[in-house]
């Protein structure tokens, strides 16, 4: 499963690509992978507008809109009580789409025959759509540049995970979405060889109720030494990487970041988490800042389906210390690396670095 670089990644490539793009129709393939189930799911996103795509955790969150002209249903809709569903997301100007690529997920975006984007290893990628394409999103021009930069309400908000970029990074962000997008007839397939993945369309106030589930962003200013070692404290029994797991307690860890970080930082992931005190919490603390933003800097680690949203492989797996390699000796001691089970995922340790 892609974790917080890999869908940071793809994230910022996508946002650059479609902010401004208008929906025209939206075809699901296969009802039970989109909320509201079908033509509901589709019938609300006709002549949305993208304005923003988001980080949470592991999730993408679209930002979308809707003019004042489509904001009603006809009469004849209003009956039935599913489509009373489809009356709420019909009845505001704002809607937010969120999309889990689980294990197998891929966003694709085909531009004149050419893939620009993709999400996990694509497969029979030169025959969209393809028997794993369960939606497809068919978008109009860009948006006027300068209605995109007004909004709706005369601002865009700067997301949760770009807001310890500098002013220049994020006016460069800026600059870039404005300059590029999609094009009349370009479409976006959302594939998923196991169907784990889905795309969920809610309100906004349903949305932040979602997101505020999430834990701390390890990339965000919120993540501060202090409320990081009040976390591991509170957890007197959870093993270390458990807890680093915990998407409650932290948005975005998985499997290889809790090991990676658990190495750079020389502790060792099956450790009570409360029992880090002093050095070791600071150490760990900045490691894993360290290790995410040198991911999300190479684009990502690739292992078994996941690519970037270019279609290309993560290059972090060149910088793996730990991850993969058990029964392998240590890149930095020697010593054979140790493999365990933790939290019901394997892991990867020095017996000798890690203490």
């Amino acid at each position: 499963m892609p974790e917080l670089p890999e869908v940071e990644t793809i994230r910022r490539d996508l946002d650059a690509k479609l902010r401004g793009a208008r929906i025209r129709n939206v075809e699901v393939r296969l009802a039970k992978i989109v909320f509201p189930r079908g033509s509901a799911f589709a019938r609300a996103l006709r002549g949305v507008v993208i304005r923003g795509i988001r980080r949470r955790g592991k999730l993408l969150v679209f930002d979308m809109e809707r003019r004042s002209s489509q904001r009603h249903l006809p009469r004849r809709q209003v009956h039935s009580s599913h489509k009373i569903k489809a009356v709420q997301f019909y009845g505001i100007g704002q809607l937010v789409m969120l999309i889990h690529l689980k294990m197998t997920g891929q966003l694709v975006l085909r531009h004149h025959k050419k893939i620009i984007f993709g999400g996990h290893t694509i497969v029979g990628a030169h025959e969209l759509p393809n028997k794993y394409t369960h939606v497809i999103f068919y978008f109009t021009p860009l948006e006027n540049a300068s209605r995109l930069a007004a909004g709706s309400g005369g601002s865009i908000r700067v997301p949760l995970e770009t807001q310890s970029l500098t002013g220049r990074a994020r006016r460069s962000m800026s600059r870039a979405s404005s300059l590029t997008g999609v094009t009349n007839g370009d479409t976006l397939y959302f594939n998923d060889l196991r169907q784990f993945g889905y795309l969920k369309l809610v309100t906004s106030e349903q949305a932040q109720k979602i997101l505020d589930e999430y834990g701390l962003e390890p990339l965000s200013r919120d993540f501060t030494l202090e409320k990081f070692a009040e976390i591991l404290k509170k957890r007197k029994s959870g093993k270390l990487k458990s807890v680093l797991m915990d998407q409650s307690l932290f948005a975005g860890i998985g499997n290889i970041y809790a090991d990676e970080s658990c190495f750079l930082a020389r502790v060792r992931p099956g450790r009570r988490a409360a029992s880090l005190k002093g050095k070791e919490l600071r150490t760990l603390w900045r490691s894993i800042k360290s290790v995410l933003k040198l991911s999300i800097k190479h684009r990502g680690t690739s292992f078994n389906t996941y690519v970037d949203s270019q279609g290309q492989a993560g290059n972090f797996v060149k910088y793996l210390k730990v991850y993969g390699r058990g029964n392998k000796p240590c890149k930095v001691c020697g010593t054979i690396l140790k493999k365990t089970v933790l939290a019901g995922r394997g892991t990867v340790f020095c017996p000798t670095c890690q203490k």
